[in-house]
């Protein structure tokens, strides 16, 4: 498993699908997922520090697991089947550990709101981690993907170079 950090949060301007773009924490290297606007506003509001008047839904079910003792350790990406991302929470639970199946969406937006890291299997960015390509700022496959696996996640490949991505090392430092 390799740690991630929310790079950004991007919405296509082709089909306004918007899309949390995860960043290898100690690498180049990419996973955009696309997510529903509500969740996208959920993770958004928590990354923005926003104050809500009420608990949204992920705030509820951060509450509803501390209130029932237990912490989330952390979340994993963890598989990519027919252009359709999976996700676990672990949580610990009197001393044991417990996996809840997710989506990624849910599981990123409960993951801003404990502090809790976010993780993704390699085998999930293999399929479907880019790198921008310093020259073009294209994004570009990390691996070569067989033409019959490239069909199966043809929704996902139309979607990510429909992406604005040029601009994701700008305002960054070099540090």
């Amino acid at each position: 498993m390799l740690e991630m950090v929310i790079e950004s949060i991007r919405v296509s301007t082709l089909n306004y699908q918007r899309v949390v773009i995860l960043k290898e924490k100690e690498a180049e290297r990419y996973l955009p997922i696309w997510i529903g606007p509500a969740e996208a506003d959920a993770i958004a509001v928590k990354l923005q520090d926003y104050q809500v008047p009420r608990p949204l839904t992920h705030d509820l079910l951060g509450s509803v697991i501390s209130t029932l003792g237990a912490t989330v350790e952390s979340i994993v990406v963890c598989d990519l089947q027919n252009d359709t991302f999976f996700a676990k929470i672990i949580l610990a639970v009197d001393g044991k550990q417990m996996e809840v199946d997710s989506r990624p969406s849910d599981a990123i937006a409960l993951a801003v709101r404990t502090q809790s890291p976010i993780y993704a299997e390699e085998a999930v960015l293999e399929k479907a981690g880019i790198v921008i390509d310093p020259e073009t700022g294209k994004p570009t496959p990390v691996r070569d993907i067989p033409p019959e696996e490239l069909e199966q996640m043809s929704a996902f490949r139309d979607f990510i170079e429909s992406l604005d991505l040029s601009d994701f090392d700008k305002g960054k430092s070099d540090s």
